[in-house]
């Protein structure tokens, strides 16, 4: 989302805002005193950022046992060490990108509730200075929207640890198997499987946090570039408009209008089936092709639709007992919300759920029209 502009940006706008008088399309009157469209405004605060610190228990210290089996263990532990070290990288770079992005969010407001203010006890039309501050702030958006670049490339290196450490989990299990183990090593096994498993937790915990971020700092810089445009006729005019038409909610019943096309509100299609089912039979599937495809047919008939994503455990293991992959499921279904809202998806159209079937062998995913 590019916002660069040249340095007669707020002259453009104002021109493209002044050709609706040149058709004969009077501006409205405005409804309200000043300062209760300077109340709306105040309403536009930047969205709150995640705040966890994101820090790995660490790697359990073991003692060799001179067996091949031993030997893996001894690597694997080492990779997860080095895993672990990347993550708490990782960890400073966020909360690096966190600190950094409020205080540009901070700066930004405060020259746009300057110019507000200065809007409601009023002022001349097209005053030179107001003119010279919207052109700062359009570059404060953009260094905000800057800031969103780091977070996406954050995302991607932790989306890589994230591959890094269901492949080394998948290959810690696999070792179970091997021959020429002893009991020590099996032990070994097990406390290295948990930490590992703690690990894919932790950075699936980091992953979800982060690109909640992403996806509400992108909303918000698209909401200030409306808010800015409607600033620019304010300042040309020498008076207070307040916020965006475009950045309220949209009006309507979507399980009505559902309805109306033939979908029962909050079941899915016909029969209850979803749109997609995910099966994670391993570490790395590739879903998100049809997981795209689907939901871009499903919006082209009903704009505005909602999606349930639905984590489906095992409700037994291979050997009868009950199953601890529920827990795993939530995890996958979290990585799917993710994936829609990197797609766009507004996360208020998103609700994800938890539940177990006596059919599934692995965890699944299952996403539904709501």
């Amino acid at each position: 989302m590019a916002l660069r502009t040249p340095g007669l940006a707020l002259a453009a706008a104002l021109l493209a805002l002044g050709g609706c008088d040149s058709v004969g399309t009077p501006f409205p009157s405005l409804s309200g005193p000043a300062s209760d469209r300077a109340a709306g405004y105040a309403d536009t605060q930047p969205p709150e950022l995640g705040s966890t610190y994101f820090e790995p228990s660490g790697v359990t210290p073991g003692e060799p046992t001179g067996t091949f089996v031993g030997q893996k263990v001894t690597g694997f532990r080492q990779e997860l060490g080095e895993l672990q070290g990347s993550i708490r990288g990782q960890n400073e770079q966020l909360q690096t990108i966190r600190n950094k992005t409020i205080q540009d969010s901070q700066a930004y407001h405060e020259n746009v509730a300057g110019m507000n203010a200065r809007l409601q006890v009023g002022t001349t039309p097209g005053n030179p200075v107001l003119m010279n501050r919207w052109e700062q702030a359009q570059g404060q958006l953009n260094v905000i929207n800057d800031d969103i670049i780091l977070m996406n490339q954050l995302a991607a290196q932790i989306t890589t640890s994230s591959a890094m450490a269901n492949y080394l989990l998948d290959s810690v299990r696999a070792a179970y198997s091997l021959s020429g183990a002893v009991d020590e090593d099996h032990r070994q096994l097990r406390v290295l499987e948990d930490e590992t498993q703690q690990t894919v937790v932790l950075i699936e915990r980091l992953l979800n946090e982060l690109s909640q971020d992403i996806a509400r700092q992108q909303q918000y810089v698209s909401n200030e570039k409306q808010n800015l445009n409607t600033l620019a006729l304010a300042i040309k005019n020498g008076q207070l408009y307040g916020t965006s038409f475009a950045n309220r909610p949209i009006l309507g019943n979507a399980n009505a209008q559902m309805a109306a096309m033939g979908l029962p509100g909050g079941g899915g299609f016909a029969g209850g089936q979803p749109l997609v089912m995910v099966r994670f039979d391993r570490g790395s599937v590739d879903y998100e092709t049809a997981l795209y495809e689907a939901v871009n047919n499903a919006l082209g008939r009903y704009p505005n639709a909602g999606f349930q994503v639905v984590a489906v455990g095992p409700a037994v293991n291979a050997v009868g007992q009950r199953s601890q992959n529920t827990a795993q499921a939530r995890l996958y279904a979290e990585r799917v919300v993710r994936s829609l809202q990197n797609m766009g998806i507004d996360p208020n159209r998103i609700t994800l759920s938890a539940t177990t079937s006596p059919t599934a062998q692995h965890p699944e995913v299952h996403v539904l029209l709501r």
